[in-house]
């Protein structure tokens, strides 16, 4: 296997006075499932914003997908979310109007592909997920389980090489959110990477790999 991502000596600044990434660095095998757990001002929510590219580490370097994000524009590192990187978060961010299908045919606008394109795509995610039956229900009309499945169908509906998890399984009861990680395990034996942030420990000691965050340093990383 090669690394799909890898991070060198990140570090992560807000104003003079607040470091909350000091000097992480991590590498993450294409295919790999993994954990990146710590509890509450660990450093874990900012170390998936930086992997992720949604922010600019203040220090150190992020190779994801063979790029070098620290050296792109602000439009490329966009392209390159979209492309390469999924999201789930514990909340699940689906517009109360819209139908599950329509939810997730949204996750490709930024492609640019046309309406119908789009809709066969989020179809074949949701069947993907288990909600074939589901197509045009509303989130109203799904449970808190559904309405997770159906933001992890968005998040894999452009195929991306690498799915960030946070905290999954947050927002639902024990039966839902198992079903949340059986599907996580599903979609990474299916080969993507999925990368699971949480502060659930019991959920963190059940993956393959365990990242152990505290006061923005690795404590532990079972890989190694």
């Amino acid at each position: 296997m090669s690394a799909v991502l890898e991070a060198e000596a990140l570090e992560k600044r807000y104003g003079s006075d607040v470091a909350a990434l000091r000097g992480v660095s991590l590498a993450v095998e294409d295919g790999e499932l993994l954990a990146i757990v710590g509890p509450s001002g660990s450093g874990k929510s900012t170390l998936l914003h930086v992997l992720g590219t949604l922010e600019r580490p203040s220090a150190g370097t992020i190779r994801i997908d063979g790029h070098e994000a620290s050296t792109l524009s602000e439009r490329s590192l966009a392209a390159l979310r979209a492309s390469a990187i999924g999201f789930v978060f514990q909340q699940f961010f689906l517009l109360d109007g819209r139908s599950a299908l329509d939810n997730v045919a949204d996750g490709l606008l930024y492609g640019g592909r046309p309406l119908g394109e789009r809709r066969a795509r989020a179809e074949e995610a949701l069947v993907r997920v288990g909600l074939a039956h589901r197509l045009e229900h509303r989130p109203n009309q799904l449970s808190g389980g559904e309405q997770q499945r159906v933001a992890v169908a968005r998040s894999i509906v452009g195929e991306p090489r690498i799915l960030f998890a946070d905290e999954p399984t947050g927002n639902l009861d024990t039966v839902s959110g198992q079903a949340v990680v059986d599907l996580l395990r599903e979609l990474n034996r299916g080969g993507t990477t999925v990368i699971v942030i949480t502060h659930d420990r019991e959920l963190a000691l059940d993956l393959p790999r365990r990242v152990e965050l505290r006061d923005g340093l690795v404590e532990l990383d079972t890989a190694a």
